[in-house]
């Protein structure tokens, strides 16, 4: 890898007194992970316990002050927080540091800035841009008027960052207009979908679960064409924009299958509201495939993470089959936890059975 044309980041986290240490450190890798998949490297990390957070800095006056050291010494790109700072916050911050500061949501949605290709997940993102952004301008022109670009910057376009509060919420409005067109689209194709009898499978979980490699092997394994349908790798989020294929189960009855964006902790609620339709649609569903990395040692805390999304989105438990991932992964002991349905997306273990399980479900 080439790391001169990564940008440079220090990562900043506080354990607050109710958080859990595993908690707070699995979220802290989680944001070093965020910051390579937006085309970062961590240099430096920065981390404070507090019994909450301070109202004007997020971190004590203390910190900052050892911040604005650190930069002054290792010359970061920018500085990423681990949790979403307040305009207040986030406007003390880069006058005391002097260095373009960004928190997680922030590296969230350039992350998936960057990887929206359909027009909706385009529209999704930029919503959520917009409206984060938003209340986040007011005596910010300068800082805002000289961010060249990189990581932060890209989301909704380096331009619209200089729109009027006007001009943005009527952007805003425009983009929920044409959301909603786009989702009434939508709607017909489901309905189409079921006067064809045609069921539906959702592949969901957290990110880097191996959705998109169980899809490709399902496709491939079950799909007329045999081919792989959708890019994956160990980034996050690298599905965005959902896909969905027809594959044929063992009776030879066609279904249709859906990859869909991962999850993660602390996941944007501007993300959350901006993706909601697609969300809703995915849990929809005649059956979800909650796809977990069982080789994981943390794969029990992930899958609470994604049930409670789930959850929150109303989606009927006896739907959900869980299917564990990468078990060509997972020794015995590991194994003796099952919580699920085994399978190997790399090396096809249990797909038969996973094809049979699912005819099952569909027909219950």
């Amino acid at each position: 890898m080439n790391t001169s044309k990564l940008e440079r980041a220090v990562l900043v986290g506080v354990k607050l007194k109710q958080e859990q240490d595993f908690d707070f450190e699995s979220s802290l890798e989680e944001l070093q992970g965020l910051t390579e998949a937006a085309g970062g490297i961590v240099i430096a990390t920065m981390v404070q316990a507090k019994d909450r957070p301070n109202s004007s800095t997020y971190i004590g006056k203390g910190k900052v002050e050892e911040l604005i050291q650190l930069v002054a010494e290792l010359e970061p790109d920018l500085v990423i927080f681990d949790s979403e700072l307040s305009p207040v916050q986030l406007r003390n911050l880069e006058e005391a540091v002097e260095t373009r500061i960004i928190d997680r949501t922030i590296l969230i949605l350039d992350i998936f800035g960057q990887r929206a290709h359909t027009r909706e997940g385009i529209l999704q993102v930029e919503l959520a841009n917009l409206e984060y952004r938003l209340p986040r301008l007011t005596g910010r022109g300068v800082e805002m008027s000289r961010l060249g670009g990189g990581i932060g910057t890209r989301g909704a376009g380096e331009q619209k960052l200089e729109l009027d509060r006007r001009r943005i919420r009527n952007r805003i409005q425009d983009i929920k207009q044409q959301m909603q067109r786009v989702e009434k689209t939508r709607m017909l194709h489901r309905k189409q979908r079921q006067r064809a009898g045609l069921k539906t499978i959702s592949l969901v979980g957290y990110t880097n679960a191996g959705k998109s490699s169980l899809f490709n092997t399902l496709c491939k394994n079950a799909h007329r064409s045999g081919n792989k349908q959708v890019a994956a790798d160990e980034r996050l989020f690298q599905t965005l924009d959902t896909t969905t294929r027809k594959i044929s189960l063992p009776s030879g009855r066609d279904v249709l299958i859906t990859d869909t964006v991962g999850f993660i902790q602390n996941l944007p609620h501007h993300l959350v509201a901006a993706f909601r339709s697609t969300l809703e649609e995915t849990v929809d569903a005649d059956l979800l495939l909650h796809v977990v990395d069982a080789s994981g040692t943390d794969y029990l805390e992930k899958m609470q993470v994604v049930e409670k999304v789930l959850q929150e989105l109303g989606a009927a438990d006896d739907k959900i089959l869980t299917v564990l991932n990468k078990a060509d992964l997972i020794d015995d002991n590991h194994g003796s936890q099952k919580v699920g349905f085994f399978v190997s997306a790399k090396t096809g273990q249990g797909l038969e059975e996973l094809l049979g399980k699912i005819e099952i479900k569909l027909n219950q």
